[in-house]
């Protein structure tokens, strides 16, 4: 996989002024999430503080076991913490009830996984503009039609899932992400199924999301070329974060990952 280089982030869109700070896009609080009781009690997220800022791209690594997918689905409000708050456009989603936490997952979070989780008898089209039609709203076309564009499936969007590719289905799932303009994407090892080519491609299109739609993405990985094309990457380890790393590379980040080996 090609990966990129160091770079300098470009402004999100949707970034607030030096005078006038954003809150950040996601804020957790001594987030804790334990398993078991006893002498058999597992601590897979063991009094984690994050901030993380509006418009930027973040990777979440570790071993296995270190807590990265507890992370992410204890951020996202798919799994309930043991204690701790999590704060995203303005909600502290461990005070919702389960009607108001789905409501609030529909309009305020994407999701893309490692599976597609693509419906097989509906198209492209119909794939992607899904979200609407369970929420009973009227899809925004501009922003679909940019989205489709930036994602390049334009061509595809008449075709069911079982005639796309692992990429372009990727692609379509990225799509339906997007395009009811979340908060938050989360990302649970999007590029897990796909081959070199086409994770390079959908790696891209994540960070296109954040530089020209200004989206704000965090994304589960244990892949190093994947990480490398985020903007920051907070290493995992026995629950909590063990260092974070902003621009890294990929040398940076074998360096920082051979250190918490």
């Amino acid at each position: 996989m090609t990966t990129p280089a160091t770079r300098t982030a470009s402004p999100s869109p949707h970034a607030a002024s030096p005078d006038h700070p954003a809150p950040p896009a996601v804020l957790a609080r001594d987030l804790t999430r334990t398993y078991g009781r006893g002498a058999s009690i597992v601590h897979a997220l063991d009094g984690v503080d994050l901030d993380l800022a509006v418009g930027r791209f973040t990777a979440v690594m570790g071993p296995s076991g270190s807590g990265k997918s507890t992370l992410l689905h204890c951020l996202a409000g798919l799994d309930n913490p043991t204690s701790g708050s999590v704060r995203i456009a303005g909600a502290e989603i461990g005070t919702l009830d389960d009607d108001a936490l789905t409501r609030f997952r529909r309009d305020h979070l994407g999701f893309v996984f490692q599976s597609f989780n693509l419906l097989p008898m509906l198209t492209a089209e119909q794939n992607v503009l899904l979200p609407f039609e369970l929420a009973g709203r009227r899809p925004d076309r501009a922003r679909f039609d940019e989205i489709v564009d930036v994602l390049g499936i334009r061509d595809r969007l008449n075709h069911r899932p079982s005639e796309l590719s692992g990429g372009q289905q990727q692609r379509v799932a990225i799509a339906r992400a997007l395009v009811t303009d979340p908060s938050v994407i989360f990302a649970d090892e999007p590029t897990g199924n796909l081959d070199s080519t086409s994770s390079a491609e959908i790696l891209g299109y994540l960070r296109r999301s954040v530089r020209e739609l200004g989206h704000t993405v965090v994304m589960v990985t244990h892949e190093v070329d994947a990480a490398a094309y985020a903007d920051d990457v907070l290493l995992l380890a026995d629950g909590k974060v063990a260092d974070h790393l902003v621009e890294p590379g990929r040398d940076a980040l074998l360096r920082a990952l051979r250190r918490e080996a």
